[in-house]
């Protein structure tokens, strides 16, 4: 059995219910019970939006293979909400629900399809506060640096002066 993290947002409608409403297709679908990081707020990322967006993570263990979970995380995604996450410009936009799978275990995949661990994960708040409440020791199979050490880097960026 694997550990997958799983990062869940949104920024429009009932944005707890659309996020509960995904875990509980998600704990359907890996036949257990996650844990949950508590809920944050954020600012959109990658985009400019006044809807600000709710964030969750969550563990679970699953026996699917990486490629097969990212499937059915996409299929929950789109039974939830069928609307796309980018417009016509490629942009990112608002969204009902946002479902990324951020790692499996210290599984490395490149494909076009899938990239664990998360390519963006290490520059995104949003993604390592919660995965800090989930497991603080998990090391980037990449980076070899745990999440707390990439949490502290990204807020060292945030905080040096400008020059």
């Amino acid at each position: 059995m694997s550990i997958a993290y799983i990062n869940i947002g949104s920024n429009m409608g009932n944005r707890n219910a659309l996020i509960e409403q995904a875990i509980t297709h998600i704990e359907f679908l890996c036949g257990s019970r996650c844990k949950q990081s508590p809920v944050i707020e954020s600012e959109p990322w990658g985009f400019e939006s006044p809807h600000p967006f709710l964030n969750i993570g969550i563990s679970i263990e699953c026996n699917l293979d990486p490629l097969v979970l990212l499937q059915e995380l996409l299929k929950i995604e789109k039974s939830i909400s069928n609307t796309s996450h980018r417009d016509e410009n490629g942009n990112y936009i608002d969204r009902l629900i946002d479902i990324d799978l951020i790692a499996v275990d210290d599984i490395v995949i490149d494909s076009p399809t899938l990239q664990l661990p998360h390519p963006r994960m290490h520059l995104r708040d949003f993604v390592l506060s919660p995965m800090m409440h989930l497991n603080s020791s998990w090391v980037h199979p990449i980076f070899n640096q745990s999440i707390t050490e990439l949490y502290n880097q990204l807020h060292e960026k945030d905080n040096k002066p400008m020059g």
